[in-house]
């Protein structure tokens, strides 16, 4: 299976060079102008030379964005009939890969991923006359002008802005600076490797709540690899969980039907009227098309229909600076019911093998065990060799019960599946 549940994404080696090559080819047969960038990875500039080339040979028109966030990407192909983002997003160094979006944000559906993947070989190479054209281009300045007009911020406000040496390093902390909050970059060069792990874990930022302290900030927004991703912390330094940001937006914007994913909160069905998608920012985008105000998932993921499909970290992050100029951030978390949720995981590289040996109709999917107070969802990774267990409970005995269940009935099918 080529495509996870975040597009290609997996080791550097010479194959996904020669995957990115023909991936052009297939995106340029179908889509006539393509806009591309790409994250601060050092094989970028490699991967994205060879998507080009075969878009190219396509005879598509390339509109080269070079280091751009995805969301930028995303919202640079408005006008265009593709776009198409060289990243690995909240992986390791060594990952990178290709996420290919539609000109409304949302990225390719099932059935265009299948299309795709149908197709790589067949289709044939342009003759002489019919090789395409590239030129510069710059979503991520179109991107952040575009957010300016739809976000005010507190003139002033104090904002810490770690971007993780990715792609929001060029976009998010001039940004919010232009939009008139007094802006503190940590980690925002984009040297091509990452001064800390890219996912915006609380265990991989343990130095911003003294930062937050010895700076006196309001707040500080977070970005991944890609910037597709956003976190935060209040003015006390405490991370705000993903499920209670998901409630903050949707409260703030006064969201009725909300889009999120199956390990998400079950608190938000307090707060408006809910549906849910399997894991992975793709799935909520493509319901977020029929339904729903506002969507997103817990890992940061978040999505703004009014400005794009895909989701958008310098949106969420200058949205969060609006909010936190506006509110008692510390009074209003206070506010928000919680529960105890649990998640572990488990390196296995046969995680979609045993998966399919439980019962589950799509290894990424999942299977999500059902009780009166609560829940725990098992599913493999879309781009890492993991299970992922998910549990949460009315109170923290049902959540560590459920999760046990949970970690059990895959202890159980290994030893099933070895014998």
């Amino acid at each position: 299976m080529l495509f996870g549940s975040s597009g290609i994404r997996r080791r550097y080696d010479d194959t996904l060079i020669g995957l990115a090559l023909q991936v052009g080819k297939a995106v340029g047969a179908k889509a006539s102008r393509v806009v591309i960038g790409r994250d601060t990875r050092t094989t970028g500039p490699l991967i994205s030379a060879a998507f080009r080339a075969g878009a190219l040979a396509a005879g598509a028109r390339i509109y080269d964005g070079g280091i751009a966030p995805t969301p930028s990407v995303a919202y640079g192909g408005r006008n265009t009939d593709a776009a198409c983002m060289v990243t690995a997003s909240h992986n390791p160094e060594p990952y990178n890969g290709l996420k290919l979006f539609n000109p409304d944000g949302s990225s390719f559906s099932a059935i265009q991923q299948k299309e795709i993947e149908e197709t790589l070989v067949d289709i044939p190479w342009g003759d002489w006359k019919h090789q395409g054209i590239s030129i510069p281009s710059y979503p991520a300045e179109e991107h952040s002008t575009a957010i300016a007009s739809k976000i005010q911020i507190k003139e002033g406000l104090k904002v810490l802005v770690d971007c993780g040496n990715g792609a929001g390093s060029v976009i998010t902390p001039r940004m919010l600076s232009r939009m008139g909050a007094r802006t503190l970059a940590v980690n925002a060069n984009v040297a091509g490797n990452f001064s800390r792990p890219s996912e915006p874990l609380p265990e991989h930022l343990p130095y911003i709540p003294s930062l937050i302290k010895k700076s006196d900030s309001d707040c500080a927004v977070i970005h991944d690899g890609d910037a597709d991703r956003m976190m935060a912390f209040d003015n006390n330094g405490n991370f705000i969980p993903g499920d209670t940001l998901l409630i903050l937006f949707a409260k703030y914007l006064g969201a009725k039907q909300v889009v999120t994913t199956y390990d998400a909160s079950m608190a938000i069905e307090e707060v408006a009227e809910v549906r849910r998608t399997p894991v992975g920012d793709a799935f909520v985008s493509e319901q977020l098309v029929r339904w729903g105000d506002f969507g997103g998932e817990p890992s940061g993921a978040w999505i703004f229909p009014q400005i794009s499909r895909c989701p958008d970290g310098p949106y969420a992050a200058a949205l969060f600076c609006e909010m936190a100029g506006e509110w008692d951030l510390p009074s209003e978390i206070a506010s928000i019911p919680t529960y105890p949720i649990l998640r572990t995981s488990l390196e296995l590289e046969n995680a979609h093998d045993l998966l399919y040996a439980l019962g589950a109709v799509n290894p990424t999917d999942g299977i999500r065990i059902e009780e009166e107070d609560g829940w725990c969802l098992i599913r493999a990774s879309g781009t890492e060799p993991k299970i992922r267990f998910t549990a949460e409970g009315k109170n923290l005995d049902i959540a560590k019960g459920l999760l046990v269940k949970g970690e059990d009935m895959v202890r159980i099918i290994r030893k099933e599946v070895k014998q």
